[in-house]
């Protein structure tokens, strides 16, 4: 077996696709044993040695919330020495981000919901009420001079809702770019798009001015969909791809769901079709072996079981 595939470029796809490495904030965050700080600062350094250049490091929530990323001011400071590489932080409000900022934080992410279900669920707000909290936290960290993303979840069905039209999304997608975000992460939460729904949702929101270069997409791969619906994506012209390093991370929401799309098995992908990400395979797989020895379990990507001859 060889160790990289062969490279059979594809037409019309972008040249260079940014992963978006989630692992460290995503993957962990529904971890029920308590990852040591210094673990998750050597996990980081990990992911960036192996060529992973945006690197979303923790959350700024309350403990209550998130236990395991209770150790968000002790962690951030441990990645100091990471010198070009963007370190984005979750906040939910505006005491999150006055956490972060003082922490010199300068990517700011936050967190919306397409549908009412989730947003009563996650916010205990609706969805227009979430919006009115986040633009005072956008608002603020833009005047600051950072980046900010809008994540924005349930953006193809939602557990209590079903499927999700594409003009609801469209409407809370524009309506959370319009606050000032620089960036628009699209969530398939529990799983359920398929490439199709992938590039109707894109078609949407081109139709509304919202370009495609300010879009990434994080697709879970709960029905086996994340890969063929991140092509679609690509073949839109997103060049933006949220991943979690080893597969980390689920959704509590979705019975059976496994997960994040796995970093590995992206750069398989891209590598095989020609895209040039600036990861290294080997490095960025031994990264996940190591993780996952850390957590006392196999990783679920593929491309990680495959390269590493993991037994499950």
């Amino acid at each position: 077996m060889t160790d990289l595939p062969m490279v059979v470029p594809a037409r019309d796809l972008p040249a260079r696709v940014r992963i978006h490495e989630v692992g460290a904030r995503d993957g962990l965050q529904n971890e029920k044993t308590v990852v040591p700080t210094e673990v998750k600062a050597e996990f980081v350094h990990r992911l960036a040695a192996a060529g992973l250049t945006t690197v979303e490091a923790t959350s700024f929530v309350h403990p209550k919330w998130v236990p395991q990323l209770a150790d968000a001011e002790a962690l951030f400071p441990m990645l100091d020495d990471l010198d070009g590489v963007a370190l984005p932080v979750l906040v939910p409000n505006e005491r999150g981000l006055d956490r972060a900022l003082a922490l010199g934080a300068r990517r700011i992410a936050v967190f919306a919901s397409a549908t009412e279900s989730f947003a009563k669920a996650n916010l205990n707000r609706t969805v227009d009420e979430s919006l009115a909290m986040f633009e005072p936290v956008v608002a603020r960290a833009k005047a600051d001079g950072a980046h900010v993303r809008g994540y924005l979840s349930m953006c193809f069905g939602d557990p209590w809702e079903g499927a999700v039209p594409v003009a609801q999304v469209v409407r809370v997608a524009k309506a959370l770019m319009d606050l000032g975000c620089d960036e628009l992460s699209l969530g398939d939460t529990i799983g359920v798009a398929t490439p199709a729904h992938v590039r109707a949702l894109l078609t949407g929101l081109g139709d509304r001015s919202i370009a495609t270069e300010a879009i990434g997409v994080h697709f879970h791969d709960t029905y086996g969909q994340a890969l063929a619906n991140t092509f679609a994506a690509l073949q839109h012209g997103v060049n933006t791809v949220d991943a979690s390093a080893g597969g980390l991370g689920g959704c509590p929401y979705a019975k059976s769901a496994t997960g994040n799309l796995a970093t590995e098995d992206l750069v398989w992908m891209l590598q095989g079709l020609g895209v040039d990400t600036g990861v290294d395979l080997g490095r960025l797989t031994a990264t996940s072996v190591w993780m996952a020895e850390q957590l006392g379990r196999p990783s679920p990507s593929r491309t990680v079981r495959a390269l590493s001859h993991q037994e499950s």
